[in-house]
């Protein structure tokens, strides 16, 4: 069942994002460079949704935001606001565990200079849309980034005039799953002073207090069409 969520490990649905797979495992056949599954259960009631794999993180370590700078923002993150347990070691074999929490991406392929382009998206939104219809204790999403948020807003047929993005905007819907979004957890952003450490991790000190407060519910969400 957990597959069905997920791209084949040699899925073509998009070229440019195969040929790149293509090129990077004859240069480094030692990565990853497949698919880069979501890390974490669909049974969590935290999802967060990112961009992409890094190309040396991810696309290389095969765990989401794993081995770039990234991860080195999020996994302590979720390590002092509750999300997960143990050590954060940049690599998939350490004793990272998340607790109550999934993290996937928008697209699932590593993407040249980390930037997807719009139909590649869109091909991956249809993953997306099924992981989220099985998680069915799902209470809060946070989105990194616009890529990711638009990605999700699509999945779970929100208008964006509905729910826009910003830095710590939140959007609760009608059946209580609560939409968090935050500037994506990039060197770029944190270098710029666009996003801080302080700023990130108040977005997720909003999910626990949400989650905490929120009353656990089994429910279905129907495919997206």
């Amino acid at each position: 069942m957990e597959n069905q969520l997920e791209p084949a490990v040699g899925c073509a649905l998009c070229p440019r994002l195969t040929k790149f797979r293509a090129d990077n495992q004859a240069a480094h056949p030692e990565w990853h460079n497949r698919p880069v599954p979501a890390f974490g259960e669909t049974k969590a009631r935290l999802l967060i949704v990112g961009l992409a794999p890094g190309l040396r993180g991810a696309n290389a370590t095969g765990r989401p935001f794993t081995g770039d700078y990234a991860g080195e923002l999020l996994y302590p993150t979720l390590l002092a606001t509750g999300f997960a347990k143990g050590t954060y070691g940049a690599r998939r074999d350490d004793n990272l565990r998340l607790v109550d929490t999934r993290i996937t991406n928008a697209v699932r392929c590593v993407p040249p200079q980390n930037r997807p382009q719009g139909p590649e998206v869109q091909t991956c939104g249809e993953f997306l849309g099924r992981e989220i219809a099985a998680m069915n204790r799902l209470g809060c999403i946070v989105t990194l980034g616009t890529v990711a948020h638009r990605s999700t807003l699509k999945a779970l047929r929100i208008r964006p005039k509905d729910a826009p993005f910003g830095h710590a905007a939140a959007f609760e819907a009608d059946d209580g799953l609560l939409l968090l979004s935050s500037y994506h957890c990039s060197r770029l952003n944190t270098n710029t002073g666009r996003l801080t450490p302080k700023m990130f991790r108040l977005v997720f000190e909003e999910a626990r207090r949400y989650l905490d407060l929120r009353r656990p519910t089994t429910r279905g969400r129907g495919p997206r069409t």
